[in-house]
């Protein structure tokens, strides 16, 4: 078997530390001084090391303070509840759910008229290039970039439900407020994927390296037609999603959410 690299050796420890608790989140690392004498190795082992646990989203470092482990404090998101008119809601669903975590929610929004994409028309059942509009959301969680939501209706449903085009939010959330309007969401499909951010959304949310994001993208439905399509972008360090099937009656509500 062939002998890994120093360095990696000098990763695979502090690894091992971190995942046991010896460096807890928040904990500062040992001075690279401190490390090179442990270790047995140079500089450039040593950072080269620490390098790739920061590439790996575990550590971070600040010029002057050394390295850090990285403190996370992640959200749970339901997914089947999320929109579910019957369950109470304060508003949208988002301020809602972060509200009843205990947590601070907030929001900017910006709104827009846009050609559907490819990807957007084939969702939406149009032809590309067709205006829709876009209702963009930066979402934070007591401050720190959570997600960002894109929201893509098609033009026929805003002629029916105009706010829809109008800047700023709507308090009740929008799923509400299109079945005020009878456009009752019936059913929607779900897609999952992650993968590593681009330099925009790695500058919205705030991400540093090694950190991938997750997507999710909901097409909602009404009737026999989709009504709108929505891309959320998680943190993917700050995010977990759960859905609920079925019969869960024999689920202890103390089990892990």
């Amino acid at each position: 078997m062939t002998k890994q690299p120093k360095y990696r050796q000098v990763a695979d420890v502090l690894r091992r530390e971190i995942d046991n608790g010896t460096y807890e989140p928040g904990a500062r690392l040992p001075s690279e001084n401190d490390l090179q004498q442990r270790f047995d190795a140079s500089r450039n082992t040593i950072r080269n090391g620490l390098s790739l646990l920061v590439s790996e989203g575990l550590i971070s470092s600040s010029q002057g303070l050394g390295y850090e482990v990285k403190a996370y404090e992640v959200f749970e998101l339901n997914a089947s509840r999320f929109e579910d008119l019957t369950f109470p809601q304060n508003g949208d669903a988002y301020s809602t759910d972060v509200t009843n975590a205990g947590r601070r929610p907030h929001q900017t929004f910006r709104v827009e008229m846009l050609p559907a994409s490819e990807a957007i028309a084939d969702r939406l059942r149009i032809t590309p290039g067709t205006k829709t509009v876009l209702r963009f959301c930066h979402r934070f969680v007591d401050d720190v970039p959570w997600s960002t939501q894109a929201t893509y209706y098609p033009a026929w449903l805003v002629d029916r439900s105009p706010r829809l085009a109008e800047p700023g939010d709507i308090e009740e959330g929008t799923t509400r407020y299109l079945a005020a309007h009878g456009v009752e969401q019936a059913g929607y499909f779900d897609e999952i994927a992650a993968r590593m951010p681009t330099p925009e959304e790695a500058r919205l949310l705030e991400i540093g390296a090694g950190v991938p994001v997750l997507l999710w993208t909901r097409t909602g439905y009404s009737g026999q037609q989709p009504v709108r399509c929505t891309v959320t972008t998680f943190r993917g360090d700050l995010n977990r999603m759960n859905y609920e099937i079925g019969d869960l009656s024999a689920r202890s509500e103390n089990e892990p959410q």
